[in-house]
């Protein structure tokens, strides 16, 4: 269990801890000058009985009081499990100890205990009043009901109280649960002689182990465990929940601050519009305006940046103190961050914590953030059940969702996500990692059907529309893979054809006129008078008397119908020639491993520029892909041949 400490300056955090635990957690000689804590402190705490294993000790995380120190206090306060708020009887509460418990209360701390200190200086009727004020304080909020304890670290009155009442939480505390890629939110990094670059902070989630790999984020550079230690004990393995102190390789102390993570995502995304629930504080001294500059803290990092309210009524009027409302909180600069991390906002100059929220996706988009279709993508992202959630952002998605994007959100693997869908709930395209659900695929295909039947309806004498035509006609911002894949499902369903690379709807036919017409039946059968080496457009031409280019658009037409298929420019070839040329490019495949033009001139008898000509064809129809240049060209077949 990782408690940390909140309270007024000189209120004794520090004092009693050292009574809780033995330790001195101000280590700064200015602080042990000035006699306050300036920079976070740590202290830990074995559970009696049974072995010492990481598992069995309490983290102790120590904060400063002062106003001043208040984002360092929200670094410490970062991923604790329970709270323990120090008002002195003396004092009573004052403004850090209301500050603190805000922070607690946005940061949903929802476990903790009071210590009442310097118990000695106060007489009875001080105790049982300022317990009422606090009790007073507390009401409404996440620690309402918390015990208070009366203490004093001088003479060690109620100490002992108060360590078996927190020892007794720690065995009680549910273990957190390790899922999810590993996370850690920075907050120390020093150089140890002998050892190299450590960086400690708390585990947000996921475990890590000696010799894996991590990505500092929102930077990217990779590092390698050498060695950890958890809960101050030198371990092989750390989890969520923990304090953690890695021993990297591959990264410098001056690579690493304060408020980066350690993440065992293989590509961290960068964040820096975080859609966010927003909570004012009742007490905030005015409402939030949209496009307000706040100081934003996230894990333990702070930074400034700018708030965007998403309730268009809410523009002019603002937050009200004490309101909700959805937010776009766009930082100054990239951050890493996941859904469901929670964020305390603070006013521009930090003299006053505003209020806070949970991130319902930390890729908010930069335009379009009010209209519905994303209000409504927000409201699935709120659902707290992870596969009720995926099931509801499917189903307010019309073109679907990219998994790689919303695994970096959740902080999960791809493939964990899949896994909490029935297997018919959707269609997932591995080349674009992107997701659709059934319903939304076959919404899809009936706009793509509509799309075709405009088009044949304005352009009679054209076949069809080519793959990406169709796609930025239809769905501009659906990855080509993607898009090509549903083509290929809604043509094996037959609600969509194909003639070449032509895209259009089952029994629609390029009609020429007649004269055409008897013009490409006059031609068509020249194409196979020598079908590896048909007549050029100009040699058709005079065949036919015309001029080139009412042959080639004539040519150009049938290409679009699946009656010729142009390899280039003034060079057409009958689809059966073609489909013979890819079954001797199928042979050579299957012998080789590849196909070079060398060995596709020789089996086809054709000469090397022809060769490379039709290979390129096949290279630009999907049919092969070119790998290599120069003497290493090959080409590999990719996918089938589509001719008619």
């Amino acid at each position: 269990m990782l408690i940390g400490t909140a309270g007024h300056i000189d209120h004794g955090k520090t004092t009693l801890v050292h009574a809780l635990t033995g330790i001195d957690t101000d280590r700064l000689p200015e602080e042990k000058r000035r006699g306050i804590t300036i920079e976070l402190g740590y202290a830990y705490l074995p559970l009696p009985g049974g072995d010492a294993s990481p598992a069995r000790v309490i983290g102790f995380v120590d904060v400063p009081g002062h106003e001043k120190f208040v984002p360092t206090m929200l670094a410490g306060a970062s991923g604790i499990d329970f709270a323990l708020l120090i008002v002195a009887a003396d004092d009573g509460p004052m403004p850090q100890t209301r500050e603190h418990l805000q922070i607690l209360n946005l940061l949903g701390i929802r476990r903790g205990a009071v210590a009442l200190t310097k118990a000695d200086r106060a007489s009875p009727e001080r105790l049982a009043d300022v317990s009422a004020q606090i009790h007073a304080l507390l009401a409404g909020g996440c620690l309402a009901g918390a015990p208070i304890f009366p203490v004093s670290a001088l003479t060690g009155a109620g100490v002992d109280a108060l360590r078996s009442h927190l020892v007794e939480a720690a065995r009680s505390l549910p273990a957190r649960a390790a899922e999810g890629d590993f996370r850690l939110a920075v907050d120390r990094v020093f150089t140890l002689a002998g050892a190299g670059t450590i960086v400690a902070g708390t585990v947000h989630a996921g475990q890590v182990a000696v010799g894996d790999s991590l990505r500092l984020a929102p930077s990217g550079p990779a590092a390698r465990v050498r060695s950890l230690h958890v809960q101050n004990r030198k371990a092989d393995r750390g989890q969520a929940g923990q304090r953690c102190a890695l021993n990297l390789a591959g990264l410098a102390v001056d690579d690493i601050r304060r408020g980066d993570w350690l993440t065992g995502q293989s590509t961290p995304l960068p964040a820096q519009r975080l859609d966010i629930a927003l909570t004012l504080a009742a007490d905030a001294p005015r409402a939030l305006a949209h496009g307000a500059v706040v100081q934003i803290h996230h894990g333990t990092r702070q930074l400034g940046g700018r708030v965007a309210l998403l309730d268009a009524a809410l523009e002019k009027s603002g937050l009200a103190p004490g309101s909700h409302g959805l937010a776009q909180l766009v930082a100054d600069a990239p951050l890493h961050a996941c859904r469901g991390d929670l964020v305390v906002l603070r006013d521009a100059h930090g003299r006053n914590t505003l209020g806070g929220g949970r991130i319902l996706d930390p890729f908010g988009p930069p335009r379009h953030r009010r209209h519905p279709d994303r209000l409504a993508v927000l409201a699935a992202l709120a659902v707290a059940d992870p596969t009720e959630r995926l099931q509801a952002l499917l189903t307010c998605s019309p073109l679907g969702v990219d998994l790689a994007q919303l695994a970096a959100a959740e902080n999960r693997r791809p493939d964990a996500l899949l896994a909490l869908l029935p297997e018919a709930a959707a269609r997932f395209n591995d080349k674009a990692c992107w997701l659709i659900g059934l319903a939304a695929l076959d919404a899809l295909g009936r706009r793509v059907e509509e799309r075709l039947a405009r088009h044949h309806a304005e352009h009679p004498d054209e076949l069809g529309l080519e793959r990406d035509r169709l796609r930025r006609m239809i769905a501009p911002l659906l990855p080509a893979p993607a898009f090509a894949e549903w083509l290929e499902h809604w043509l094996a369903e037959g609600r969509l054809a194909r003639s070449g690379a032509a895209w259009h709807l089952p029994g629609h036919r390029l009609e020429l006129d007649p004269r055409d017409r008897r013009r490409a039946d006059t031609l068509l059968p020249w194409l196979l008078d020598k079908p590896f080496d048909p007549p050029w457009v100009r040699d058709i031409a005079l065949r036919l008397g015309e001029p080139e280019a009412a042959t080639r658009e004539l040519l150009k037409r049938l290409a679009a119908s699946g009656e010729a298929c142009q390899v280039v420019r003034d060079l057409f070839y009958a689809p059966a020639a073609v489909r013979q040329l890819g079954a001797i490019a199928a042979e050579l495949m299957e012998a080789d491993g590849c196909i070079r033009a060398a060995a596709f001139r020789d089996q086809t008898g054709l000469g090397r520029k022809r060769a490379i000509q039709v290979l390129e064809y096949f290279d630009r129809v999907g049919y092969t892909r070119k790998l290599g240049r120069g003497h290493d060209e090959q080409h590999r077949i990719r996918g089938d041949l589509a001719v008619n």
